[in-house]
C-alpha cells in the first residue's frame, strides 16, 4: 500500500472510530485549542467549568463572604467531600479518602502509619526500586525515622523478597516512565500473606483506569488530581486509609485540622476519627475547590468505558506508529498486553530531547523523559482517535 492510501485507510479507521465513541462529547468540556494534547498523565487539560468557579470562589466566597465561607461555602469540609468525589474512581466507599497536601507528604503519611500498623518485630520496608524519584527520596526519610531498613526491590521481585520482617510496601500501580501496570490484586494479597501493609501510588492510574482499592483490600494509598483527574497545576493530593485500619492509622505529621476537637486548642493531640486523621493544617482552599469543580466532568461517567477508550487509543497510536514510522527508529517501552498497560505509550528513541522538541513545535504536544524516553499520555475524556492518527503522523514526518 502507497504512503498516501495509508494514511488516507487510517484516517478513515480514526473516523469511525471518533464517530462512535460514546465518550467524544465530553471532549467539550475542556478548553483546548488545535494541538494534539498527550501529556495529560503530566499536566490534565484545564475543565470549562473551572474558571467560572475559581472566580466565585475568589470575588464572592473570599471577597465577600471572607470568614463566613469556611461554614457557609462549605470550606471546612472540602477535604472529605472532594475525597468522597474521587472515591468511587479508585473503587472505594465513602469515608475514606481525604484530599490535601502534595503526593509527597501523603507518601509520608502513608508510609510511617504502615510502619506503625504494622507493630513489633517489623523493620524493613520495601520500595520500588523503579519508582519516581521523590518517592524513594520519602522512603529512605521513612526508613530513618521509624529505624527501618530500605530495600529497593524491582516489582517482579516483590513476592519473593517479602519477608517476617517486612513492615510495609511502597509501590506504583502504573509506572511513570514506561506505563507498565503492575499487578495491584496479586501484589497486595502477597503482602498481606507475609503479614506487612500495603501502600499504593496511584499518580498514573486514577482517573484511567478501574483501580478497585476496596475490592483488593489496599490497605493505604494516594494519589495526585492534576494529571488524569485535571485538577490543575499543584491540585491538593489525596491519602485513601482503608476503614478497618482508620482507628489505628497514626499519622507522623498531627495538625490541628486533623484534632478531634480542632478549635479546643488543646496541647494534648487527640486524632479525629475515620479518614480525617489524615488532614494536617488548614486546607488550600483555592485549588481545592478548582478540582472540585474540574471533578465535575466525571458525572455519569463510567471508569470502565474510560478504560476501554483508553486501550482502543493506545491501541490505535502502537497501529499507526508501526504503520508510519521508519522500522528501528523507535522502540515501545510499554506493554503490549492489555492487562499490564496503563494509559500511556512510551517509545525509546535515541534522540528523544530533540523529537520531543520538534513535535511540540509541530502541535503534538508529548514529553520527554531521560535519556531516551518520548511519553505519550492518552486521556480518554478529551483525546480522540484523530488526535493520535495525527500524533503518530507528525512523529513519522519529524522522524524522517
Amino acid at each position: 500500500m502507497s504512503e498516501r492510501a495509508l494514511v488516507s485507510a487510517l484516517g478513515a479507521r480514526a473516523a469511525e472510530l471518533d464517530a462512535a465513541d460514546e465518550l467524544a462529547g465530553l471532549r467539550e468540556q475542556f478548553v483546548l485549542d488545535d494541538v494534539v494534547y498527550l501529556d495529560g498523565n503530566s499536566l490534565g487539560a484545564l475543565s470549562a467549568g473551572v474558571p467560572g468557579r475559581v472566580d466565585d470562589v475568589v470575588r464572592r466566597q473570599w471577597g465577600e463572604l471572607r470568614i463566613r465561607s469556611w461554614e457557609e461555602s462549605g470550606w471546612w469540609t472540602a477535604p472529605e467531600r472532594i475525597g468522597d468525589r474521587i472515591a468511587p474512581l479508585v473503587g472505594a466507599a465513602a469515608g475514606q479518602i481525604v484530599v490535601g497536601d502534595s503526593t509527597s507528604v501523603n507518601v509520608f503519611k502513608a508510609l510511617v502509619g504502615a510502619v506503625r500498623l504494622a507493630g513489633e518485630g517489623r523493620d524493613e520496608i520495601l520500595v520500588d526500586a523503579t519508582t519516581f524519584p521523590t518517592d524513594g527520596y520519602i522512603a529512605a526519610s521513612a526508613a530513618r525515622m521509624t529505624g527501618c531498613e530500605l530495600r529497593p526491590v524491582d516489582p517482579d521481585e516483590v513476592t519473593s523478597a517479602l519477608g517476617s520482617r517486612t513492615a510495609a510496601v511502597l509501590l506504583n500501580h502504573v509506572d511513570y516512565r514506561t506505563g507498565r501496570r503492575f499487578d495491584l490484586p496479586s501484589l497486595t494479597s502477597a503482602i498481606h500473606a507475609a503479614g506487612a501493609v500495603s501502600v499504593w501510588d496511584l499518580c498514573h492510574s486514577a482517573g484511567a483506569l478501574p483501580v478497585g482499592l476496596d475490592e483488593h483490600g489496599v490497605d493505604l494509598a494516594v494519589g495526585c488530581t492534576y494529571k488524569y483527574l485535571n485538577g490543575g497545576p499543584g491540585s491538593p493530593a489525596y491519602l485513601y486509609v482503608r476503614a478497618g485500619l482508620q482507628d489505628r492509622f497514626d499519622s507522623p505529621l498531627p495538625g490541628w485540622n486533623s484534632h478531634a476537637d480542632p478549635f479546643g486548642m488543646s496541647p494534648s493531640y487527640a486524632p479525629a476519627s475515620g479518614a480525617l486523621r489524615g488532614r494536617v493544617g488548614t486546607p488550600d482552599i483555592l485549588s481545592m475547590l478548582a478540582l472540585e469543580a474540574a471533578l465535575e466532568v466525571w458525572d455519569g461517567v463510567s471508569i470502565d468505558s474510560v478504560r476501554a477508550k483508553s486501550l482502543a487509543l493506545t491501541d490505535f497510536f502502537l497501529e499507526c506508529v508501526s504503520a508510519y514510522v521508519p522500522e528501528g527508529r523507535v522502540e515501545s517501552v510499554t506493554p503490549s498486553a492489555h492487562a499490564e498497560r496503563g494509559s500511556q505509550v512510551a517509545l525509546r528513541c535515541a534522540d528523544a530531547g530533540a523529537v520531543m522538541k520538534c513535535l511540540i513545535d509541530n502541535g503534538v504536544v508529548g514529553d520527554f523523559r531521560h535519556p531516551d524516553i518520548l511519553r505519550f499520555g492518552f486521556t480518554p475524556l478529551y483525546v480522540g482517535f484523530a488526535d493520535t492518527e495525527r500524533a503518530a503522523r507528525v512523529l513519522a514526518e519529524t522522524l524522517s
